[in-house]
């Protein structure tokens, strides 16, 4: 397997796997001591597992263990992770980039036979000597016809899921973890900013939107110079459109009385952050501010119960009864938060350590979880629209520290008209 051959003749004598390494390895977004911590981890759940190898194929396992953020278009990736390395296995029509910009070796399949890809995972473990009795694999991102190609690929091995266990060693974040998702609030906020000042009568919700990315992107790509920049993005909304916390932009333009949905979603190397807030065009009238303030009050309690040792089910329980005292708990839209990290609309969320009544993760230092209240009322009746607010908190030894700056409530979201 080299990457300079004699040419061939024909396209059966065409390489199915490549070396890449085109250009010099490129800065990643974390050390390499933190991915060695990562992947230690994971090592500690194959001992226990008593796996041979893990591979990984979705976005977030990928990128947490070896910085690398894959583009699907119905190609398959993976990070093949044993005891002594790990190695991504990608596709050519990448090139030498998956090498460049990730921790570890890489092997590159072609398309010039079915299946190269699982034949690069089969080459994966026979170069590193590794025999293919128990191998752990994501089930829960892993579509059944690829879980038995998988299976095909390494006939009478056991697929074994490593997803949950993997969850759990990203739901505590490290210090550099942090570092970054700090820096993500940030930018959100100054994108929050940009469309504050951007709001007037007359413009469309998706002009707003582009002027929101537009400002963050130039952050990222000023504070994280040397990576990829993609991926982010704002959902704008007003009237009706503020019904679904997950409404894209539209044509809509702005009018006097808007209610208003500003929601900025900076991408900082696969981390995704979030700012989210309730804003009117104009003085709300009486029940919309009324909603509001409920909303708000919601919020407030929900970043005070935020703390090490909290149970994500009992954060839930005690917010429910404040809609219950207003008669709005039928208007809750989804729970109460969710953790950060490795996130994206499109890929890997840590469902362990979401604030619903499901859910009994207790809460630790170096978690990551946002508090983001919603109500909506339907069209028609009055105060109609979805209210939300969305704060990120580091828990800690003692309490939460808030990174999220731009304020919230009636007494700074009121845009005059």
């Amino acid at each position: 397997m080299t990457a300079t051959s004699a040419a061939p003749t024909s396209v059966a004598e065409l390489e199915r796997l490549k070396v890449l390494h085109n250009g010099t390895k490129q800065p990643l977004t974390f050390s390499d001591a933190e991915f060695e911590r990562r992947l230690s981890g994971l090592r500690q759940i194959m001992a226990a597992k008593d796996l041979d190898a893990v591979i990984l194929t979705s976005y977030h396992g990928i990128k947490y263990y070896s910085d690398f953020l894959f583009t699907y278009f119905g190609r398959s990736y993976a990070l093949v992770v044993t005891a002594d390395d790990s190695v991504t296995v990608t596709a050519n029509i990448d090139a030498g980039m998956p090498w460049r910009t990730s921790y570890g070796e890489n092997i590159v399949y072609t398309d010039w036979k079915r299946d190269n890809f699982y034949h690069g995972l089969q080459e994966a473990l026979r170069q590193r000597g590794v025999k293919a009795r128990r191998l752990g694999v994501e089930d829960d991102s892993l579509p059944l016809i690829n879980r038995q190609r998988l299976q095909a690929a390494f006939d009478g091995a056991e697929l074994v899921d490593v997803s949950q266990d993997a969850m759990r060693q990203r739901m505590i974040k490290s210090a550099e973890e942090i570092e970054v998702i700090k820096h993500g609030a940030r930018i959100g906020d100054l994108g929050g900013e940009a469309i504050r000042a951007a709001i007037r009568e007359g413009i469309t919700e998706y002009e707003v939107a582009l002027i929101g990315t537009e400002a963050m992107v130039h952050e990222i790509a000023r504070t994280f110079p040397h990576r990829e920049v993609r991926d982010t993005w704002v959902w704008f909304q007003s009237g009706i459109n503020t019904d679904g916390a997950h409404n894209w932009a539209t044509t809509r333009k702005l009018q006097r009385g808007d209610i208003l949905s500003l929601n900025c979603f900076p991408m900082t190397s696969g981390y995704y952050t979030a700012l989210e807030r309730t804003l009117f065009l104009g003085e709300p009238d009486a029940r919309s501010l009324e909603l509001w303030n409920v909303n708000v009050e919601v919020h407030r309690r929900g970043l005070e119960l935020i703390r090490p040792g909290a149970v994500c089910k009992d954060i839930a329980a005690e917010l429910n009864e404040i809609y219950v005292e207003h008669g709005l708990l039928p208007n809750r839209t989804f729970g109460y938060g969710h953790s950060f990290g490795v996130l994206s609309h499109y890929y890997g969320r840590e469902a362990g350590l979401e604030l619903r009544e499901d859910i009994d993760t207790v809460l630790e230092p170096g978690m990551v979880v946002s508090m983001e209240p919603m109500i909506t009322v339907a069209d028609g009746e009055p105060g109609a629209g979805g209210y939300r607010e969305h704060d990120i908190l580091v828990v800690n030894e003692s309490g939460a520290e808030n990174i999220t700056k731009f304020p919230f409530g009636p007494e700074h979201n009121i845009i005059p008209c």
